[in-house]
């Protein structure tokens, strides 16, 4: 293991891609090791993807970039501003609204934050916030498209895991919100403290209809999946049909040559996410072969830590880690070492996968690595370390729900149990 480890570390350190790092340290590791079945190595590599689930990734990555080109941005601007605009700090309460219902729709930070982003920064700024705090709120507010279903990084988990996708889809339900009131509640005592502006806002019934065929995809994908219509790869098409339908045909801001855009886009995305699946399971399965998984629970055992203890500790270990590794090699790499554990321990693998992805959401948005971070950097011309200075007091809101989450885990798991049993 210290082979297979400090090769990891030293590959990182030099800049090698996370899923060559992978790749590379588990081949040291055979070479150095095991060199009797090198063999296996592609094996492994390819056996990694073989998994129907998988399927989902793609599927989900492509409708969240169709929707982000159907020009429902603005859109879903405009209707959390019939309902906040006329708090102090209307514009920041719209961020973190909208934050929760495109993420609720793309399934992915970085796309809330860029989307987002590049409306509401330039027009913060305009009405006098300063910049770091809109993108900092802009950043943080992202972490919600990892939580509230349906969650690219989610499913990455189930698969990992072999859990159903659609418990896990309505576990992060109720987390995914609780971050976006503590967000909005932080953002409107800040505002008052700061004198932020109100907005002009007025109820509109046109715009409240013109909105509702982009608000229930959501209930919509989750929905097939929770009522056993439809399995999650399955709802995933049926996401991309329904994402197509609306660009196309009623918000009719697609095209085909911005269709052909997107489709490129999700193929060069899912093509980096299955590399680093592919590489990954190969360290996994070398972690394996060394018991390191049930090294741990075996420590888990011997330390007879309690199970909020215990989540607790392993929460301290993801937001470290999150500030180092990205989101899909994390989710990856941490199951397989902390599952066991957690199962020893009689928690449940839906509670941790939902504690995992929103600690990894807070790593999103944490140099040097962040995702989230470098995108908001991109769009608003700021220095990463301004804005996370901006972003630091929200992110705080995700750390408060990652304590709930240990200390009262039935405000997770009471959805998926009282809708699709134990």
């Amino acid at each position: 293991m210290t082979i297979l480890l400090l090769s990891l570390v030293v590959f990182l350190l030099i800049g090698v891609p996370v899923a060559y790092s992978l790749g590379l340290s588990a081949f040291v590791y055979f070479a150095m090791v095991q060199p009797d079945i090198l063999h296996v190595l592609p094996q492994r590599l390819f056996s990694g993807m073989e998994s129907y689930a998988l399927i989902a990734l793609p599927l989900f990555i492509l409708m969240g970039q169709v929707m982000n080109e159907s020009g429902i941005t603005r859109r879903l601007i405009q209707f959390c501003l019939m309902f906040v605009g006329r708090f102090r700090g209307g514009l920041g309460l719209v961020n973190v609204g909208s934050s929760m219902l495109f993420g609720g729709i793309s399934g992915s930070s970085s796309s809330d934050t860029a989307s987002i982003g590049s409306v509401l920064i330039p027009e913060m700024e305009k009405r006098g916030y300063p910049k770091d705090f809109a993108a900092g709120l802009t950043v943080a507010s992202s972490t919600m498209g990892m939580i509230i279903p349906p969650s690219v990084p989610m499913i990455l988990f189930a698969v990992t895991a072999q859990v159903s996708v659609g418990k896990l889809f309505l576990a992060g339900i109720i987390p995914g919100i609780l971050v976006g009131v503590f967000q909005l509640a932080l953002a409107l005592w800040l505002a008052h403290r700061k004198g932020y502006p109100k907005e002009a806002a007025t109820f509109s019934m046109s715009l409240l209809a013109r909105s509702i065929y982009i608000l229930i995809m959501p209930l919509f994908v989750v929905g097939v999946v929770v009522l056993g219509i439809a399995t999650a790869t399955e709802s995933a098409g049926l996401g991309v049909l329904y994402a197509v339908l609306v660009g196309f045909f009623l918000t009719r801001h697609l095209t085909l040559s911005q269709f052909y855009k997107v489709l490129r886009e999700s193929i060069l995305t899912s093509a980096k996410i299955m590399m680093i699946i592919a590489f990954s399971q190969v360290f996994i399965w070398v972690m394996a072969l060394e018991r390191l998984p049930e090294a741990v629970a075996t420590l888990v055992e011997v330390k007879n830590l309690e199970p909020i203890a215990l989540l607790l500790v392993i929460i301290a270990i993801i937001l470290i880690a999150g500030t180092f590794i990205d989101v899909s090699p994390a989710i990856l790499l941490l199951t397989p070492v902390f599952l066991p554990a957690v199962v020893a321990a009689g928690i449940s693998p839906i509670l941790f996968g939902v504690i995992l992805v929103t600690g990894l959401a807070v790593g999103a948005c944490t140099p040097p690595v962040g995702n989230c971070l470098n995108v908001g950097a991109i769009v608003s011309g700021l220095r990463i370390g301004a804005i996370f200075r901006g972003a630091l007091p929200f992110l705080l809101a995700n750390v408060m729900v990652l304590v709930l989450a240990a200390v009262f885990p039935e405000v997770i798991l009471w959805l998926p149990e009282l809708l699709m049993g134990e």
